[in-house]
């Protein structure tokens, strides 16, 4: 059965709604950026740039680095842009946009986050990097699709019980990362940690400005929180997102994270544009292995 026109939604010249984007516009392997500004940062580094295009906050451009095709596409910030790009770039692989039908063989896209994130442990300073081997999901957006395949349920129950958490908060996911990728990017110079991934930047993530906050040791308590040897890392507003999606799609996803500020030690990077670059940089030399 066809998709209806008002799921999958398709521009006047057949590109998908949002990211304003046909098949041919992109590589398998793909680098996410929050910021739209980051998309040059990253690809000024190309040797060429064979497509661009922009839409809203959605930025995008597809070139070589290396004789590798890579495509780079800004999301915006938050787990409902997350929705948006993976589920219209999956279809872009995997439905055929004119008979709007699933296709038979399925496409497996690479997809590699270049982020920056908040450190939630005293020993994972400013202007490190930090690989995330989960996404510990507290903003709800996954509990919309089937997720009991790829949650951790008893993970899950320890940091609940750990917490105390609220009933009227969704229930916290965990999602593995992919292995296959994490095997390409992992060196010595980098942390490895669960990531913990906010509906929002302030009340979500403990900072309070004006408004009292409905657990104000909830930081404190994901700084203390250990499951073996999980711990969680560091916090922002993605990872958990782009990890359970892909897992859902059968894509391989990745969240390399550079970490900016030490909320526990209250510190901020002198320079985050540079500890931005570098982890271009490292990204770019791994990924051309893929």
């Amino acid at each position: 059965m066809s998709i209806k026109d008002s799921e999958l939604i398709l521009n006047p010249d057949g590109s998908v709604y949002h990211l304003n984007l046909k098949p041919e516009d992109i590589s398998d392997t793909i680098i996410f950026v929050g910021d739209q500004d980051r998309v040059e940062k990253i690809t000024k580094h190309f040797d060429s740039i064979e497509f661009r295009t922009q839409k809203r906050e959605f930025k995008t451009q597809t070139g070589y680095y290396k004789d590798k095709l890579l495509t780079v596409i800004s999301t915006g910030i938050g787990p409902d842009n997350i929705d948006i790009v993976l589920n219209e770039l999956d279809a872009l692989v995997n439905i055929d946009l004119e008979t709007r039908k699933p296709k038979q063989d399925l496409t497996s896209l690479n997809i590699i986050r270049v982020g920056t994130s908040g450190s939630l442990q005293k020993d994972v300073p400013v202007d490190s990097f930090v690989i995330s081997t989960h996404g510990l999901d507290i903003n709800g957006m996954l509990h919309f699709y089937q997720i009991d395949d790829i949650s951790n349920p008893k993970i899950e129950n320890a940091f609940i019980e750990h917490t105390n958490w609220d009933i009227n908060k969704a229930r916290p996911i965990i999602i593995n990362n992919s292995q296959y990728l994490e095997n390409y990017f992992d060196s010595p110079e980098v942390h490895k940690g669960m990531t913990g991934t906010a509906g929002g930047f302030y009340g979500p993530q403990g900072r309070v400005l004006r408004l009292p906050l409905q657990d104000d040791s909830l930081n404190a308590k994901l700084d203390s929180f250990s499951y073996e040897y999980f711990r969680i890392t560091n916090f922002e507003m993605e990872t958990s997102v782009i990890y359970g999606l892909s897992k859902l799609l059968g894509h391989e996803a990745l969240s390399l994270n550079a970490i900016i500020a030490n909320r526990p030690n209250g510190t901020f990077s002198k320079d985050p544009k540079q500890t931005v670059e570098n982890l271009i940089l490292y990204a770019l030399e791994r990924i051309i292995n893929v």
